[in-house]
């Protein structure tokens, strides 16, 4: 006897059934690919400490989460836009300014998305062929910004994704072949006052059907996949910052460079750091003119190639959330130790971990003179040697203020 908690009564069950179940666990495959993705988070080099390890287990449990999420939205006839990436469920060195959302499409079929824009810096679309692995990169197919709508008066839009046909006609995107995955991405850059939009995907001969249900089968393949999605996810993001990180010197910042297969009108500059708890790393940048570079935002990420808990502590700042100086140049102050000052960009225990860059929805290429140069110093030197330190001291109460606002901003968002 069972209960059938979706009927709310009691129903019986075969117990030839049961045993059966039993016998052949669909859930199996999963549970011994969690098993394997410890072994991974366990082994990886950079673990020294209790807190390295607590920390990658955190980030295994995120990834379990994503990876049951995502294999659930694997629907091409009744797509949805699932929030891939989140402060829960974190990968890939995550912008906390963005909100991330992907639907699986096939590029033999026509979609369409409809939405209304919000008042956030940038809302930017990508179509890639599939996804990363730990030897290589999806290619980016397709990517542009909310510049290329036709946005109504009151905010709405429409675009259609599908096979290239002789009279697309405006707002008709053409699916490249192989096309697997559409990709958008919602930046904030004034976390206060910003608000996010509104957006929905259907396929366009699938709309006001039903999808058929799920046989056991099905599902015992959904749990495979996710077991393999999550070793690759977390073999993927172990090997990808030797790519593009470890291999530069330590505590500088590379010239703004198109994004590695990101979107069009993106730059970063990346880098890693190695400090010691009585050093400082100053980072200066120009403030990017909103002519040329609406958002503009710096953080720093942990050696597991995610975010810093960005919600609680100042990991990040965007050019409207930093204080600009006299002289139009941005200082960040990458310390363990707190300098008082209201560009710190707090290490949380971090003595390595990784620095980037983003400019987003440029109007033009940027050159080196836009991007950042870096400098270590001694923490006590500070006063004496950062230009305009006395312009950025805060009070203790101000800066619970600042933290207070990221919290509120946050939970805005509606991220769980």
């Amino acid at each position: 006897m069972a209960i059938d908690p979706a009927a709310g009564r009691t129903t019986h069950t075969d117990p030839d059934l049961i045993e059966s179940r039993d016998a052949d666990s669909v859930t199996k495959s999963f549970a011994e690919a969690v098993v394997e993705a410890e072994r991974i988070i366990r082994g990886a080099p950079h673990v020294k400490s209790d807190q390295d390890l607590a920390e990658g287990l955190d980030y295994l449990a995120g990834s379990i989460k994503a990876s049951l999420h995502m294999v659930g939205a694997y629907q091409h006839e009744h797509p949805y836009f699932a929030s891939s990436t989140g402060p829960y469920t974190k990968l890939g060195l995550d912008n906390p300014d963005t909100l991330y959302f992907h639907a699986y499409v096939r590029d033999d079929a026509e979609y369409v998305v409809t939405g209304r824009r919000g008042t956030t810096a940038d809302l930017s679309f990508q179509v890639m062929n599939g996804d990363y692995s730990p030897t290589q990169s999806p290619d980016s197919l397709t990517a542009f910004d909310d510049r290329e709508l036709d946005i109504a008066a009151d905010g709405t839009f429409q675009l259609r994704f599908g096979p290239p046909k002789p009279s697309q006609g405006p707002g008709y995107v053409a699916l490249p072949p192989g096309s697997a995955m559409l990709i958008v991405r919602e930046v904030f850059s004034d976390w206060d006052n910003e608000r996010p939009g509104e957006i929905r995907i259907h396929r366009a001969d699938t709309l006001g059907t039903s999808p058929p249900p799920v046989p056991s089968d099905r599902m015992a393949r959904r749990f495979e996949v996710a077991g393999k999605m999550l070793l690759a996810r977390l073999r993927t993001f172990l090997a990808f910052p030797e790519w593009h990180y470890l291999k530069l010197p330590v505590n500088t910042l590379t010239e703004p460079r198109p994004t590695p297969g990101g979107l069009a009108t993106q730059f970063s500059s990346v880098g890693h750091y190695d400090l010691d708890g009585d050093e400082v790393l100053v980072i200066t940048a120009p403030a990017a003119d909103s002519d040329v570079a609406p958002y503009q935002g710096f953080q720093l990420g942990s050696m597991w190639y995610i975010s810093l808990d960005y919600i609680n502590h100042q990991t990040s700042l965007t050019a409207d959330q930093a204080r600009v100086d006299a002289d139009g140049m941005i200082r960040y102050i990458v310390s363990e130790r707190d300098p008082g000052l209201v560009n710190w960009i707090e290490r949380t225990g971090h003595r390595r971990g990784y620095l980037q860059f983003r400019w987003q929805r440029l109007t033009r290429d940027l050159t080196p003179a836009d991007g950042p140069t870096a400098e270590v110093m001694p923490f006590d030197e500070l006063p004496r040697r950062l230009p305009h330190y006395d312009r950025q001291r805060l009070a203790e109460h101000e800066w619970t203020q600042r933290i207070a606002a990221r919290q509120a901003a946050i939970a805005r968002r509606m991220l769980g």
